[in-house]
């Protein structure tokens, strides 16, 4: 039914062969930065993420802490001091219970208990302050992935084996297979000793220099929690809804619940920020783009003006005239997101395989999606039509009398 304003359409814009390509070129460039800008911050996000989540649980649900109490000291003028409850590791009432209602909470995947408190890890004349975290490998890997973090040894735990972090290994000296001793710290202590059995990098270094995995059982022994749990850690589907889903498991059970996004605020405020900035640099290219297709069409409408007014006279109506430049505009944009989409991928391409980090390995994954391509093709070729609009509704209002005298 198009097939006249078509035709038209695409020997107007042959016989504007340098307008056509300059306007061309430059949806081809507006379209190219955006879906390389798109891609380049989706990858970072979905780096930085993979990093801080790769070593903490989505949601952790853990005992209330005891209020402070305010005492008043008659010595000292009747004035008020809040007096802090002592630190100590407490243990969730019922936690198999609860743990089994959690898994039920729509959007969690995985559920783990924990028994961890702090401890002091010994060798030699080596010591450091470390966490002991307890707990059941096989569920405890499907939180955090220990399996893709081992750098040596094996992943495993039974009565007597440690895993620790690379960081704290490399502070004590010890390899896999030697012995570390540990210590509550106080002066009674003897310690218990470990064998090494793998180590682990968690990809924070703050946490690998104090990290120290033990069985379930022997933590709880170990931290004076026997068959008690001091957190159950939750995996979630949607990494982004664990606020809600968070607010879901609250209300399960009497704990202190809070996701990733409260603990990494700041995390969370950086990642949105970087998807503003995203969209506005999408937005404002647009707009160049249609003001650049608007501005050649513009000028076609003049110097077609005469070829206008003959179609006109030959019996063309103002509906055709108006579609033909609306063609013309929606052909731009297409043609040129298609070439800008081959840039993009260029770009990348060379964004992965030639900017390195310090280490030499590629900073990122950058991967170019399907919808990021398609989004980027429809919205150039809408903008096209939106910026034909004007210059469409010039050409169709001409008089075909006039414009065969112009």
């Amino acid at each position: 039914m198009m097939r006249f304003e078509l035709q038209i359409a695409l020997r107007f814009l042959r016989e504007g062969r340098a307008q056509s390509a300059l306007i061309v070129g430059g949806v081809m460039v507006g379209v190219a930065v955006v879906v390389f800008i798109s891609a380049l911050v989706a990858g970072l996000q979905s780096n930085t993420i993979r990093r801080t989540l790769g070593a903490q649980a989505h949601i952790v649900a853990k005992p209330i802490e005891p209020m402070a109490r305010v005492q008043i000291d008659a010595g000292d003028a009747g004035i008020a001091r809040v007096q802090t409850a002592p630190r100590k590791v407490r243990s969730i009432d019922n936690w198999q219970q609860v743990m089994a209602a959690f898994e039920a909470v729509p959007g969690v995947v995985a559920a783990s208990p924990m028994a961890s408190g702090p401890a002091i890890a010994l060798r030699g004349e080596g010591r450091n302050a470390v966490t002991l975290f307890g707990v059941d490998l096989a569920r405890y890997d499907r939180i955090v992935d220990l399996r893709d973090k081992l750098t040596s040894g094996t992943l495993r735990l039974e009565p007597g084996d440690v895993l620790v972090g690379a960081e704290l290994a490399r502070d004590l000296g010890a390899d896999v297979g030697e012995r570390i001793t540990l210590t509550d710290g106080t002066a009674n202590s003897t310690g218990e000793r470990f064998q090494i059995v793998g180590m682990i990098d968690p990809g924070n270094r703050d946490l690998s220099r104090r990290s120290v995995y033990l069985p379930l059982h022997v933590a709880q022994n170990f931290l004076g929690v026997p068959g008690g749990v001091t957190s159950i850690d939750l995996r979630v589907r949607d990494v982004f809804a664990a606020d809600a889903v968070a607010a879901r498991v609250a209300r399960v059970a009497p704990l202190t619940v809070e996701s990733w996004m409260l603990t990494n605020n700041q995390l969370l405020s950086a990642l949105n920020a970087q998807s503003m900035a995203t969209g506005m640099i999408r937005v404002f290219v647009s707009i160049v783009v249609m003001l650049g297709i608007a501005s050649v069409l513009v000028v076609a409408v003049v110097q077609k003006t005469r070829e206008i007014g003959i179609l006109r006279a030959m019996g063309a109506s103002r509906g055709q005239m108006l579609r033909v430049f609306l063609l013309q505009g929606g052909l731009v944009g297409l043609l040129g997101s298609v070439l800008g989409a081959l840039l993009s991928a260029v770009l990348i391409f060379g964004f992965s395989h030639f900017v390195h980090g310090a280490d030499g390995n590629p900073l990122f994954p950058i991967t170019l999606t399907l919808p990021l391509l398609g989004y980027a093709c429809i919205t150039a070729t809408l903008c096209g039509m939106l910026a034909a609009i004007a210059p469409a509704r010039r050409a169709a209002r001409l008089d075909p009398a006039r414009a065969m005298r112009a």
